[in-house]
């Protein structure tokens, strides 16, 4: 903890974290106003709202052929790209970051697990039945860029030890439900399609292991993989294991190593600058001889390749996610339906969407904060100090904030069932509403409580 603490490594350590908030928090205006569009316009006119996002639209080619309304290419197609990020994002926690070493993780990864568990339990208890049964799912996931945009609101007064909390555990809870959506929402499955992929992801795997970091193949490869995914439903595309997650599975082959190794980088860089500035100036000083070309490649390489693949399209991503992907789905999937025309009237709050509301609110609240209790009452893991566990509460009622992780789980469970998602969306729209309130003004509170009882210190 001493290099947290020190102003040395709390910019080493804070500096990557920072930048990754900043990032989200920026996205999540975005979505916020992304949403507010779609559901004025689903509501103005909703016939024109949903007839645009389910309009056709094809690629066909000599080698391959789809064809899919609008909505479903964001759902499939730049969704897996989100999910993609997201598996990278998982690779490096789990190698590098904060989920490397099982003192580490398990905080987080318990909290997870109770953020999950009990949400799922408490929806169970409504005891639905036919297709509303399978909206179980909706309530265990957060959404990081709303969650995290909030806690930057509240700036600098928020310990970095909670951040880097919240971050890890909107990870390991985005793995839970790329699992869950592997496991529970795929349709019947054409297993050559799968295979197919399989063994490609075996090629991926070994080109992996021998280090080779030609993006163009792993690019080349992973739309194969990913179109036969799409493709591995029996009763056509989107039918079957669902395409987004082959994004995961692609982003865990790509490599993790550098080509130059970080205690090499230095000595490449210098050993460069050193040859540019010895080679003889040519008789045109505007330009360049061969040999400080040379030494200049050799920079630039020693420069691209200290960084991995893995981090390098993480990086380039990570904007591309959070400023166009997520709120054009937000776009395009947002649209509830409050004002019903027509003949008869439906209601607006329905036991689903109250079940949804309740089950990531109090679910998140108490599965997320009685489990960090309790792996750390076991001994199994430590918390930070210098924070409460109200504090602890108030990040668990953020995580609560489902939006788009729980909207796509939701189109995936009540797909064909236009009644039943419209109240879900109804439900994730309140119970993330409250739960970012709850947690906002609940942390508001504690975080000054926690500083009004720091022991004062005299030099």
């Amino acid at each position: 903890m001493s290099e947290i603490q020190s102003g040395t490594g709390r910019r080493r350590l804070g500096d990557p974290f920072q930048k990754f908030i900043k990032f989200f928090s920026s996205g999540s205006a975005l979505l916020m106003i992304a949403t507010a569009i779609a559901v004025i316009w689903a509501n103005v006119d909703h016939d024109s709202y949903h007839h645009f996002w389910h309009s056709p639209f094809g690629i066909s080619t000599e080698i391959f052929s789809v064809n899919m309304g609008l909505m479903h290419w964001i759902n499939d197609g730049l969704m897996a790209i989100f999910f993609f990020v997201v598996g990278l994002e998982i690779k490096r926690e789990f190698l590098a970051g904060e989920l490397s070493s099982f003192k580490q993780a398990s905080l987080p990864i318990f909290a997870a697990i109770g953020g999950m568990v009990v949400p799922i339990a408490l929806y169970m208890m409504f005891g639905f039945e036919g297709t509303a049964s399978k909206g179980w799912g909706i309530p265990m996931a957060t959404d990081i860029a709303f969650s995290l945009g909030i806690l930057s609101l509240l700036g600098k007064r928020v310990p970095l030890a909670l951040k880097v909390f919240l971050t890890a555990l909107a990870i390991v809870d985005d793995l839970g439900a790329v699992l869950v959506i592997a496991l529970f929402y795929g349709g019947d499955l054409n297993w050559t399609y799968l295979m197919v992929a399989g063994l490609l992801l075996i090629v991926l795997t070994i080109a992996n292991l021998r280090n080779i970091q030609d993006l163009k193949i792993y690019t080349f490869l992973g739309f194969i993989i990913w179109y036969l995914f799409l493709q591995s439903g029996v009763d056509g595309p989107g039918s079957g294991l669902h395409a987004t997650i082959a994004g995961v599975l692609i982003a865990f082959t790509i490599p993790a190593r550098p080509k130059v190794h970080i205690n090499e980088f230095l000595a490449r860089i210098k050993s460069g600058l050193t040859r540019f500035d010895s080679v003889p100036k040519s008789a045109n000083e505007r330009v360049l001889t061969d040999d400080q070309l040379y030494a200049i490649n050799d920079v630039e390489y020693s420069v691209k390749k200290v960084q991995s693949p893995l981090q390098y399209i993480e990086h380039q991503f990570h904007g591309f996610i959070s400023l166009f992907v997520l709120p054009l789905f937000a776009l395009a999937n947002a649209g509830v339906t409050l004002i019903h025309h027509g003949e008869g009237s439906s209601e607006v709050f329905t036991t689903l969407s109250l079940a949804i509301a309740f089950s990531l609110v109090v679910g998140k609240g108490l599965g997320i904060t009685f489990f960090s209790w309790l792996a750390v009452r076991l001994g199994i893991a430590v918390k930070p100090k210098r924070s409460s566990w109200l504090s602890f509460l108030g990040l668990a009622f953020l995580g609560g904030i489902g939006f788009t992780m729980s909207i796509f789980i939701a189109s995936l469970g009540f797909k064909g069932d236009a009644e039943l998602l419209n109240q879900a969306k109804i439900g994730i729209f309140v119970g993330s509403i409250v739960a970012g309130l709850f947690g906002f003004y609940l942390l508001k509170y504690s975080l000054k409580k926690d500083e009004d009882q720091k022991p004062i210190t005299t030099k």
